[in-house]
């Protein structure tokens, strides 16, 4: 008998795939067009992809493995061109990355595209970096070496210069039926008594009116970032279109940016709505019929309470998003550094959080392109003794800023609130954790505590529930760069202060404080790929170690239990014993591979150290 592999994949996710689409379009019979399109790139899956489908259909918890480990950078800043990009593989194979992720490639609009956002065409490359054949050709690069590619998929938005937007500016009313469009000010007036605004400093409000065609356009992001009209479902069947064409290129993952603003409702902030987890799962399993390989991640950077539906929640529980950025986790890492207390982290990441989730997980990282959001409420501040929500953000704005007496953080503030007082800051992992200042003073003691605390941090996103994202330089501990002040385009943006371009030189340094941390990111990797405890489907657990400048977690396997403990101040530290539940002086530390130091029932830490006391 031969097998429709199409028609078994359609019975087996028609449900998940049109129940979603129902709640958000119940006047439209999308039925016949979905089967239609997702046959016809099915059909189109280059026999390498096809392939591939099928090994992931047998192991759809592929993304779980502990050997799981990714990469993010800028093509250009990481290799120079799409075409250049194949010879840089060894170096990402020897740090044992599994996962590339290309960081926005997609043709911009020209000058400012809001770092590459503002994408004007999805089926061409940035004609900078080369063309969708050499995309292609780097995505089968990286198949043929075990690394999954990853590339941006925009899903709240397209550039005004998109051929979407331009038939719409012209008077095209199919085409301004796709986007969010108002003929008078009553409407936006009425959405903006509710909506926060992204960039104050830059692009203040949420609309914008363009007299040529007599109309309000949502603009959350920047004049010329049109708001997707994600009501109208041809928006998501035009969208899942450009999603399947590019599958069709080799892409296995992708990042679908800005998903948390994509359903509009009048009264509300109009992000993290239910409608959105809808629209997810819809693609999810839309992708499921048709490309198998392919997962998404979910670019979400919200409130703890608000993140957990991107890796589903109830109904949508195993059926949208597979991956997540855990933005506490990175928000709790440096929260501890300043404050030399885990109290705060322990209790944010217990209480907010389930242990795991249903065949997703999350992407932990300490920094990336982007700022940081110090995302700490008024509520969770309270569990540190005289601490506000405000005041602990301003704290960290401070710290990081470098302005808080007794800081060895380098970093800026960005897009201060003047209204609410709240900052977000910029700066890259090594210059926040204390490297360019310690290098600056030549202090051997202070450049060692800043290696030690990105290595710290880079063993605790190891070790936590997850995959853990390398953010380009940081393995080399790369400092804030600020050429981008030459470029016009750019020099309006600080985020260009944490995307410098690689240092080959420092990268292939026989020595010196980028030498210990590249050494250092390399074993921890390894280490990582060693232990099953550290799969993303193995859950995680808070412990309450007697020690509040330590925290501690732990990850239950059927290998066995695997405990981390995190230093989180420049001073030695130690945690008993009976506290982590561990009951012998007989521990031995995974990371080091080695007995751990144990002293009279108490495990002891370096400054700044980790250890993951795994069980015999």
């Amino acid at each position: 008998m031969k097998i429709d592999l199409f028609d078994a994949r359609w019975k087996r996710g028609v449900h998940d795939l049109l129940d979603p689409l129902s709640r958000l379009y119940p006047d439209a019979d999308l039925e016949a067009p979905l089967r239609a399109l997702l046959r016809k790139h099915a059909k189109a899956r280059p026999a390498a992809l096809r392939d591939l489908d099928l090994i992931r259909d047998i192991d759809p918890d592929w993304f779980l493995s502990q050997e799981m480990v990714a990469y993010v950078f800028y093509v250009d800043r990481f290799a120079g061109t799409l075409k250049d990009l194949p010879s840089r593989i060894p170096y990402l194979r020897d740090l044992g990355v599994t996962y590339a992720h290309m960081m926005p490639l997609l043709k911009p609009r020209p000058g400012d595209s809001d770092g590459g956002y503002a994408v004007m065409d999805y089926r061409k490359v940035n004609p900078t970096l080369g063309t969708m054949k050499d995309l292609e050709a780097a995505c089968t690069a990286f198949r043929d070496a075990g690394i999954s590619p990853c590339i941006d998929m925009v899903l709240n938005h397209t550039a005004k210069e998109h051929a979407w937007a331009r038939k719409a500016a012209k008077g095209d009313a199919e085409h301004q039926a796709l986007y969010r469009m108002f003929d008078g000010p009553e409407m936006p007036e009425a959405y903006e008594a509710t909506l926060p605004e992204v960039f104050p400093d830059q692009a203040p409000g949420n609309f914008t009116y363009y007299p040529d065609m007599g109309k309000w356009v949502w603009t959350t992001f920047n004049e010329f970032q049109w708001d997707l009209n994600w009501a109208n479902p041809e928006v998501f069947l035009r969208v899942l279109d450009n999603i399947m064409w590019l599958a069709n290129k080799g892409v296995e993952v992708f990042r679908l940016d800005a998903v948390a603003f994509m359903w509009k409702q009048l009264g509300t902030n109009c992000q993290n709505l239910p409608q959105v987890h809808d629209i997810l799962q819809a693609l999810r399993q839309a992708v499921r019929i048709a490309a198998p390989a392919l997962i998404f991640k979910a670019e979400a950077i919200v409130a703890p309470d608000d993140l957990r539906g991107y890796l589903g929640e109830g109904r949508h529980a195993g059926k949208v998003s597979n991956l997540a950025y855990h933005n506490s986790v990175m928000v709790q890492f440096w929260s501890s550094l300043a404050s030399g207390d885990a109290r705060l982290a322990k209790h944010t990441l217990r209480s907010h959080f389930p242990q795991s989730f249903q065949r997703a997980t999350w992407a932990t990282y300490l920094r990336c392109h982007d700022d940081i959001g110090w995302a700490i409420t008024e509520e969770d501040a309270h569990i540190v003794p005289f601490t506000t929500g405000p005041g602990h953000r301003s704290f960290l704005a401070d710290f990081y800023a470098g302005r808080f007496h007794g800081s060895w953080a380098r970093g800026a503030d960005f897009q201060v609130n003047e209204e609410t007082g709240d900052k977000r800051t910029n700066g890259t992992l090594a210059s926040l954790c204390g490297l360019e200042t310690a290098l600056d003073s030549g202090s051997k003691r202070e450049i060692d505590l800043a290696v030690r605390r990105i290595l710290m941090g880079t063993a605790l996103i190891a070790s936590w529930q997850g995959i853990p994202l390398l953010y380009m330089g940081d393995e080399i501990g790369m400092l804030n760069d600020h050429s981008y002040l030459d470029d016009p385009a750019r020099a309006g943006d600080g985020r260009w202060m944490q995307r410098p371009e690689m240092d080959w030189e420092t990268a292939h340094a026989p020595e010196g404080a980028a030498k210990r941390i590249q050494d250092g990111v390399r074993h921890i990797v390894a280490r990582r790929r060693a232990l099953r405890h550290l799969a993303g489907d193995v859950p995680v657990e808070l412990l309450d170690a007697d020690n509040t400048g330590v925290l501690a977690m732990r990850r239950r396997a059927g290998v066995g239990r695997l405990t981390g403990v995190f230093n989180v101040t420049p001073h030695v530290q130690s945690a008993s014993l009976m506290s982590l539940d561990l009951y012998s002086e007989d521990q031995h530390d995974a990371l080091a591979d080695k007995p751990a130091a144990v002293e009279q029932g108490r495990v002891m830490l370096e400054p700044y150290g980790a250890v993951w006391l795994a069980d015999p």
